[in-house]
């Protein structure tokens, strides 16, 4: 008796352990793949705000986005017969950038497209600008000694008290000082604000044989772009998704609010596409993703790069929807067909 509860309690633990390396194996066990699929279309008008911006709006712009999970086994399996699911290598994704890191520039993508779009808006609608550099952006910190004081995705406030809003102020500033001095960094991390006290390093331009005083950080300056003309001035708020690809949806909101009358017409209009300052619609990636995103939400016209627009109408076809693509390669050409649109009933 005694024997067979002993080989009972081995068995048990044996199933127990089976049970743990499965699970391990199969949700916790990561693969060096990424998974992308369809992700949502969100209307944009709740993420932007334009000061005295006329509020008739009867239809809808939206942004649509792509799903990217960093794939266990589990997703891989769940997925395998999944015709909206593409699997790829994560370094397909991410080439030699760690995932905050990859993930601080997305960010940053996110918040240039906001700049160019607000520029792109007030260019066509006529009214005057002017960029201001924000605030400095660290995208990576390939100082090994400084990994403790920043991180990818950081906001750089000021250093010693002084603010430092553009790459060359920060080298004028650090250049009075030598390498191993100690300086105070003020940064801005999600919601918090930090002080660090962080060690110069020696930096090395390309082109430079001797060395400098720096903060061992790669960084970006983030533009902020200011109306000429009062009570025109716009806003984003947290958009919670990264990259530059809703550029031309949140130009046509804005410009929407900008001037009189409600460009919608009643529609459901999605779309993606960066744009420049000047309004010129650029590709993006993941389009066929879009196009299903899109569709789920109900679009009745999907505004597409013309150079995505092959891809996009392949996609199109094989989902059945009846929603129209148009392909444009200027923010003109986009506004001139909604404006062409008779309005919904």
């Amino acid at each position: 008796m005694k024997q067979l509860k002993r080989r009972a309690g081995l068995r048990s633990i044996v199933y127990l352990c089976t049970f743990i390396v499965v699970v391990y194996v199969f949700v916790f066990m990561s693969t060096p793949y990424i998974m992308y699929q369809p992700g949502s279309a969100s209307e944009v008008a709740p993420m932007i705000k334009v000061e005295n911006g006329d509020p008739a709006e009867q239809g809808t712009f939206m942004m649509t986005t792509v799903s990217a999970s960093y794939a266990n086994v589990a997703l891989l399996v769940a997925n395998m017969f999944n015709s909206n699911a593409e699997i790829a290598r994560k370094d397909t994704r991410l080439g030699d950038k760690s995932e905050a890191e990859y993930a601080a520039e997305q960010v940053y993508y996110m918040n240039s497209s906001q700049s160019l779009a607000v520029q792109a808006a007030y260019h066509a609608a006529g009214i005057p600008y002017k960029d201001v550099t924000d605030y400095l952006y660290v995208f990576s910190v390939p100082n090994q000694s400084n990994k403790s004081q920043f991180q990818p995705g950081d906001k750089i406030l000021n250093v010693d008290g002084k603010p430092v809003t553009d790459p060359a102020a920060l080298s004028t500033l650090l250049s009075a000082r030598s390498i191993g001095d100690k300086v105070k960094v003020t940064l801005q991390r999600a919601d918090k604000k930090l002080e660090e006290e962080v060690t110069l390093v020696e930096v090395k331009d390309k082109d430079a044989a001797a060395g400098r005083p720096g903060l061992g950080v790669v960084i970006g300056a983030v533009q902020r772009v200011e109306p000429q003309e009062p009570g025109k001035s716009v806003s984003f708020v947290n958009t919670d998704v990264g990259g530059p690809s809703a550029g031309l949806m949140f130009t046509m909101e804005i410009y929407n609010r900008l001037t009189p009358g409600d460009l919608t017409k009643g529609h459901r209009v999605a779309g993606t596409g960066t744009i420049d300052a000047d309004g010129v619609v650029g590709p993006i990636g993941g389009v066929k993703h879009k196009i299903v995103a899109a569709d789920r939400a109900g679009a009745e016209f999907f505004f597409v790069p013309v150079k995505n627009y092959d891809e996009a109408k392949t996609k199109a076809d094989k989902i059945g929807t009846a929603m129209k693509l148009v392909p444009v390669s200027t923010l003109t050409e986009a506004l001139d067909y909604m404006k062409k649109l008779p309005v919904k009933p």
